[in-house]
């Protein structure tokens, strides 16, 4: 686990998953056919957070290329606070799913992190996703 400062605020397009973890990919795969041609493109996300009732709420994202572009395509829009989170990255993530899961697990249990925060998945390339939470001090 390593520091990660974020210098800037990061506004995203969003695509709710129906259910988590199962509706996560159909998220995606919704999301891709919105921005087919963006792969590469734009940044690509995933927000979580508990719902309060033992399950979670999950957003397959892209960052908007201008202010205001989620709302104009009626897309749910959602705002990566600029500030200082905790991080490790998983490798060949698609070889192992539930690495993802592990990572945010300990990421969740370390100091200085409230345990019902957001979790941050960042896709860094087609192999590795960058997890992430927020510090106290955001």
């Amino acid at each position: 686990m390593e520091p990660y400062h974020m210098d800037h605020d990061i506004r995203l397009v969003c695509v709710p998953a129906k259910s988590f973890p199962d509706g996560v990919m159909a998220a995606f795969q919704q999301l891709m056919n919105i921005f087919p041609d963006q792969q590469g493109h734009r940044r690509l996300f995933g927000v979580s957070w508990p719902d309060g009732k033992g399950s979670m709420i999950y957003k397959a994202a892209v960052e908007e290329k201008y202010q205001g572009e989620a709302e104009k395509m009626g897309m749910e829009p959602y705002l990566l606070k600029k500030g200082e989170y905790l991080s490790t990255t998983v490798h060949n993530f698609m070889n192992d799913i539930p690495s993802i899961g592990k990572a945010f697990r300990q990421l969740v249990d370390a100091p200085g992190v409230h345990p019902n925060t957001v979790g941050v998945e960042e896709y860094i390339s087609t192999t590795d996703v960058r997890c992430m939470v927020p510090m106290f001090n955001n």
